[in-house]
């Protein structure tokens, strides 16, 4: 599987394009905003768009959504259903964040833990990782040990807890006890900043290493 990372929004959200090299088949993952500037992206790369996945429901992430499934008439995979709540707010938040007005939409499928998605011959495995949010979810790609993780975990941190339904020891167990054990090797696109992978933060995440 191959990737490309393309930050959009004023908060810099991690805008994933991802495909799959044998069929040129792709997918958005966590398209907040710039559309015209996504569209664009799978077009230079000769790429097919085929779907969208959502880690969560927040504006950064979401709120380009609506449109670009329109657009493109593509389907929406995930999140999971405790996320319907922040779905459904999108246009409270993009006025509360001063984005442009989006459109709300309800997601063709919805994720749980244990389900795979698929990107032309690629397929990811779903994990349900509340904590930041009560229904996001992690895509895991294991044959090239790359996972997306949204705002679970950062490079040195972690995803804020004080929106509502936010918690932090739900967030803390769903790190320790599903993104540890990918492995060590794993890498990871956080939804902000730079790559890193699970050893890394393992070992040196002031928030979730061990030993805290």
């Amino acid at each position: 599987m191959k990737y490309r990372i393309l930050p959009v929004t004023p908060f810099q959200q991690n805008c994933s394009l991802i495909w799959c090299p044998q069929t040129r088949m792709a997918a958005l993952v966590d398209p907040g905003g710039e559309v015209d500037r996504l569209l664009a992206a799978v077009e230079a790369e000769g790429l097919t768009l085929e779907k969208i996945l959502l880690t969560h429901g927040h504006i950064d992430h979401a709120g380009g959504t609506a449109e670009l499934a329109r657009r493109a008439a593509v389907p929406i995979e995930g999140p999971q259903l405790e996320e319907r709540f922040w779905l459904e707010a999108l246009p409270q938040q993009s006025r509360m964040f001063g984005f442009p007005q989006v459109e709300q939409f309800e997601p063709t499928r919805w994720l749980e833990d244990g389900d795979t998605v698929t990107v032309g011959e690629q397929q990811l495995q779903v994990l349900h990782t509340p904590g930041h949010t009560p229904g996001h979810v992690v895509f895991f790609h294991a044959q090239t040990q790359l996972a997306l993780v949204g705002d679970v975990i950062f490079a040195g941190s972690i995803g804020r807890t004080d929106f509502p339904r936010g918690d932090f020891n739900t967030l803390v167990n769903s790190i320790r006890s599903k993104l540890w054990a990918l492995g060590d090797d794993v890498s990871f696109i956080p939804g902000h900043g730079p790559m890193s992978t699970i050893g890394r933060e393992r070992r040196t995440n002031p928030f979730v290493a061990e030993g805290l």
